[in-house]
């Protein structure tokens, strides 16, 4: 017989909402989990490591068909559930469900699009007014994003983080130490994990996002021989490839969102990672529009960060 979570994911696994009662009865189940996690939570491999998502639902379902169905794959997801998308609510209330559900099989940590200041601007607030009729559900989601995990070590040899690095930071170890339940600072170390982005410069520089920095190959090789990784994964960037590796491969971003905002035309990618911690990079294309049932393109989201 099937538990009453379970028939929520078969709902929303159609791109069907749940009702608002059911939202709030998920964030509390998901916030009492997400409490135990530390900000840097420990993955074992094998893991498949995901990039952005943004609310583009049939793209996630064409991710999943392409990394295999959550539990039997072991997920990490690097923020950016919500915003720009049509379906950031039932994106980011599916992926809560299976942390509910199977907790130890998925690993959601935190983006800059994870913020009540972001998705008042960038879409997600007003999905929630729209389909739910208040604001109730962006609240409860929003109360969520503050316990989500700042980032992850999978079998200690590759740290993966939302943005980047922080001149604030030198050790993992410090990322451990941060209050994290809280709404994202407009800068410190916090702000830098979710907003930063590496550049082809030596040391930092300034991030023309306003938020954040930029840092060159110097600063990335620093921190991992500092704190002897293989490999920093990140995500926060479109790549029109669906990943890029930098820096003599020390660093990856991976890019999860095929035809981002929906005309992009770029590729998708999912960066599997097997026992030995081998490197695996799967491009994906766009679900079949036909299947998306999305607002024609000239309707889609006209901002870019």
């Amino acid at each position: 017989m099937p538990s009453d979570l379970d028939r929520q994911i078969a709902q929303l696994e159609r791109c069907e909402p749940i009702s608002e009662s059911q939202v709030k009865d998920l964030c509390l189940k998901a916030r009492e989990i997400l409490v135990e996690e530390a900000n840097v939570q420990h993955v074992d491999a094998p893991v498949t490591i995901c990039g952005d998502i943004h609310g583009q639902f049939w793209d996630l379902m064409e991710l999943f068909r392409h990394g295999g169905p959550c539990p039997t794959t072991n997920y990490l997801f690097m923020g950016d559930f919500v915003d720009r998308g049509f379906y950031s609510v039932e994106t980011f209330l599916l992926l809560l469900a299976y942390k509910v559900r199977y907790p130890d099989r998925i690993t959601l940590i935190r983006g800059n699009h994870e913020s009540r200041q972001i998705t008042q601007v960038y879409g997600f607030y007003d999905e929630c007014s729209r389909k739910y009729g208040s604001s109730n559900v962006w609240r409860y989601c929003c109360e969520v994003f503050d316990y989500l995990a700042l980032g992850a070590v999978v079998d200690g040899r590759v740290f993966c983080v939302h943005g980047g690095l922080s001149p604030s930071v030198s050790t993992i170890d410090q990322i451990r130490s941060i209050d994290r339940k809280q709404e994202v600072p407009h800068d410190g170390a916090m702000c830098d994990l979710l907003w930063s982005d590496p550049d082809e410069i030596v040391g930092w520089g300034m991030s023309p996002r306003g938020a954040g920095f930029l840092f060159g190959g110097d600063v990335a090789t620093h921190f991992a021989h500092t704190n002897d990784i293989d490999l920093i994964a990140r995500a926060h960037q479109l790549v029109l490839e669906g990943y890029k590796l930098m820096f003599d491969s020390t660093i990856v971003t991976v890019w999860s969102a095929p035809n981002y905002c929906y005309r992009c035309g770029n590729v998708a990618s999912i960066l599997k990672l097997d026992d030995g911690l081998n490197q695996k990079y799967e491009t994906f294309d766009a679900a079949a529009q036909e299947s998306q049932n999305v607002p024609s393109k000239r309707s889609a989201p006209d901002y870019f960060l």
